[in-house]
């Protein structure tokens, strides 16, 4: 596929899939806590990601499965993945001790803000982004509170919360920038998985009281929200993260806040309001402007051949 499709293209459709999620997300929090739902999605999206590895390199010719992997591949598979595994299940954990004491709106606002954490993290690694790509992250965040924040804004203990759960994400995103480019991105996904499966599940059954009579009742949201959400979502994220700038992809993901208001109108007949309308034109204005300093770019190099 052509690297500038998937750079776009993939954290789009990672967006659409997360925003679309969030149905289904709300779905289970009456019968499992944040442990346990997290466990379980986990679980179903390790072993999906998990057959699929094996799957590729039996139909791939010269793609070898991770059991084929030397020892040194190996190691830094595990570092990898079990890095990204961490910060995924931290920010994923606090965001739902936030949410319990906060709006839906302001949660999504301020984890949203990965996408200015993103940039002001990267310029520790010596990574300057552009002006125009700075001018986009502003309008990124002016669109997601149009869209997101329909309450007076006012900042509580449980919003700090979230506000580290957005920084926990900022960080997943960086060490999958720092490891996407050498490791297999199916791979290094399944590791993901594997190491929030059993964080999380270790969690739940410390904190939490999981039921079998509970994860019966929550079956079609736990396969959507594992499969997709996790296994195709975030595998996604990870393919489309190797070799491109990791602010311009925290802008694309931050489409989810878009995709969650339409679908919302479109499926459960939301209305749409002034704001949210704004918030959606800002938001896609912001994608449109992070684009052009790649394209810019693109063009150079041509020019140059």
């Amino acid at each position: 596929m052509n690297r500038n499709i998937r750079q776009t293209f993939f954290p789009l459709l990672t967006a659409f899939i997360w925003g679309t999620a969030f149905a289904a997300q709300s779905m289970v929090t009456e019968h499992l806590g944040p442990l346990t739902f997290n466990a379980v999605r986990n679980v179903v999206a390790a072993l999906a990601l998990l057959v699929l590895d094996l799957a590729a390199a039996k139909m791939i010719k010269g793609r070898r499965n991770m059991f084929q992997l030397t020892k040194a591949e190996w190691k830094r598979l595990l570092i990898g993945g079990s890095l990204c595994g961490l910060m995924l299940i931290l920010a994923s954990t606090m965001q739902q001790i936030g949410i319990a004491d906060t709006s839906a709106g302001k949660t999504g606002f301020i984890t949203a803000m990965y996408i200015v954490i993103v940039p002001l993290f990267g310029l520790f690694q010596g990574k300057r982004p552009t002006a125009l790509l700075w001018i986009s992250v502003a309008v990124a965040a002016g669109g997601l509170y149009f869209l997101c924040v329909t309450e007076s804004f006012t900042v509580a203990p449980s919003d700090l919360i979230v506000l580290l759960c957005a920084v926990l994400y900022a960080g997943h995103i960086l060490v999958v920038d720092r490891f996407s480019g050498e490791l297999d991105g199916i791979q290094m996904s399944c590791i993901q998985f594997f190491t929030a499966m059993v964080l999380a599940v270790a969690g739940a059954f410390a904190m939490e009281t999981p039921s079998v009579q509970a994860l019966s009742l929550c079956v079609w949201p736990i396969l959507y929200c594992g499969l997709l959400s996790s296994g195709v979502g975030y595998t996604l994220q990870i393919l489309a993260q190797k070799d491109a700038n990791p602010t311009v992809v925290s802008i694309l993901l931050s489409m989810e806040s878009v995709f969650a208001v339409i679908g919302g109108a479109v499926v459960l007949h939301e209305r749409m309001g002034g704001r949210e309308i704004l918030g959606c034109v800002l938001m896609m204005i912001a994608v449109i402007l992070a684009q052009l300093p790649a394209s810019s770019k693109e063009k150079v190099v041509k020019a140059e051949e």
